[in-house]
């Protein structure tokens, strides 16, 4: 009985891991360009600095059985988050806007040029569907939403970055992809085509029109839909426009790099910034609120726009923790930064440098 239980158990484990969600690693002449890269050594993608998964004194036991069994008050709201649905099909396409859908999904138009980052409207976001759920009231938005988008931006291929149901459903209404390298064999897996999709290692400009120039930099993260990690690369980016810039920074744990791109590129108009599921024990992959403040400071940002948060339970904080710590520490700062902080779905004026945000959590329970 027990033998044909476990033959059962794994019959179902190959069957579930098949579906085309989990994508493809990279092959062939994608594999070629990818080994030729100064970032991929030993077999896969590395960063700048030596990156444990786990800081030290935490074991991978100790990390996985405090997620399971750990008691976290309030990880989960009890009350609806709230929100604001603004209608993007009839936002004027000259307006200079960004639209937060929860996350580190947003909508950005710019110079008459309509963008869409790490887009995740299915309410889920781990490899299987329904273990990992949207808080109540984050789920607003649909790919029916989204208007027609010039360029999808993926900053990496982890689920709750690159979500194969979404993907699908916007792919019809996609003029281009730009993504890291290794990340568009997904895309081509899931009948993308290959001429619409830019796929750049870190340091590389990609001209997008007349008026808009996009940068790949790096980020201090990693990779992996399946049990192989690190096979395709993570990334941010640079996004500079007529008198400005934005930091779209992904996912990313405290290094150098800040600084870097800051001397490089900086000052930035408005930078997005990983504020959200961290945890001391993965501190090297994710910000922790303190790193925020130093890294909003190097990367000589005039507002900072603290995302990774409010839609997901990805840690062992809770829910509202990323938005009051870094609140409370940028305050106590010397010269504090602006903080964007809209609720989902409102609208932030990307060139008002005066536009004012209330801290909404407040009094959600």
């Amino acid at each position: 009985m027990t033998l044909t239980l476990i033959i059962l158990l794994f019959a179902i484990l190959i069957f579930v891991s098949q579906h085309p969600r989990y994508g493809k690693k990279p092959s062939g002449e994608r594999l070629a360009l990818i080994q030729k890269s100064p970032n991929y050594k030993n077999g896969k993608f590395e960063n700048q600095s030596f990156t444990p998964e786990l800081a030290e004194g935490y074991s991978f036991s100790k990390v996985f059985f405090d997620f399971l069994f750990k008691k976290v008050d309030r990880k989960t709201p009890s009350d609806t988050i709230p929100s604001v649905k603004t209608n993007l099909h009839e936002l004027p396409i000259d307006q200079d806007v960004l639209v937060w859908f929860g996350h580190s999904s947003y909508y950005i138009q710019l110079e008459g040029k309509r963008f869409l980052v790490d887009p995740v409207f299915s309410g889920n976001a781990s490899p299987i569907y329904g273990t990992t759920k949207a808080f109540k009231g984050t789920d607003i938005y649909s790919a029916n939403d989204i208007p027609e988008i010039d360029y999808l931006l993926i900053t990496h291929d982890h689920y709750d970055h690159l979500d194969y149901a979404t993907i699908k459903q916007l792919q019809p209404k996609i003029k281009k992809v730009v993504c890291a390298l290794g990340v568009g064999s997904h895309l081509e897996f899931w009948k993308f085509p290959k001429e619409i999709i830019i796929e750049k290692d870190w340091n590389e400009k990609i001209e997008l029109d007349q008026n808009l120039t996009l940068y790949t930099t790096p980020s201090r993260h990693f990779s992996g839909r399946s049990i192989d990690r690190c096979n395709t690369l993570w990334t941010s980016f640079v996004l500079e426009a007529n008198n400005f810039k934005m930091y779209l920074g992904g996912d990313s744990g405290y290094d150098t790099h800040y600084a870097e791109i800051g001397n490089k590129f900086g000052p930035f108009d408005i930078a997005l910034l990983d504020n959200g599921q961290y945890n001391p024990a993965w501190k090297y992959i994710h910000n922790l609120p303190e790193d925020v403040i130093k890294a909003m400071k190097e990367i000589k940002a005039k507002r900072v726009f603290p995302v990774h948060n409010s839609k997901f339970p990805l840690s062992l904080h809770s829910w509202d923790e990323p938005l009051i710590k870094v609140t409370e520490l940028n305050a106590a700062s010397e010269n504090p930064i602006p903080l964007i902080t809209p609720k989902i779905g409102e609208v932030v004026e990307l060139r008002n440098e005066k536009q004012e945000f209330k801290q909404w959590w407040k009094g959600v329970r």
